[in-house]
């Protein structure tokens, strides 16, 4: 089972599981793709604290990765 714990930072969660990005990019969080970012802001940056500066409920990013096969922590 795939499991994203919202307290890790999307740098670490993304050496775990690289499609994240992807998904992430497809939330609405596409500044993640841009080059260095992962590397910069993506290391100090969780999914809950980017969902808040975005405007993106929680609900439907935690729908989005159960949908894909993720158990939120």
């Amino acid at each position: 089972m795939k499991i994203i714990d919202l307290n890790k930072s999307i740098y670490d969660l993304s050496q775990r599981y690289p499609e994240i990005i992807d998904i992430m990019i497809h939330l609405g969080f596409q500044d993640i793709g841009k080059k260095g970012m992962l590397n910069t802001a993506g290391r100090i940056m969780t999914i809950s604290k980017g969902a808040l500066m975005k405007g993106i409920e929680m609900d439907v990013i935690r729908k989005e990765f159960e949908d894909r096969g993720f158990y939120i922590k």
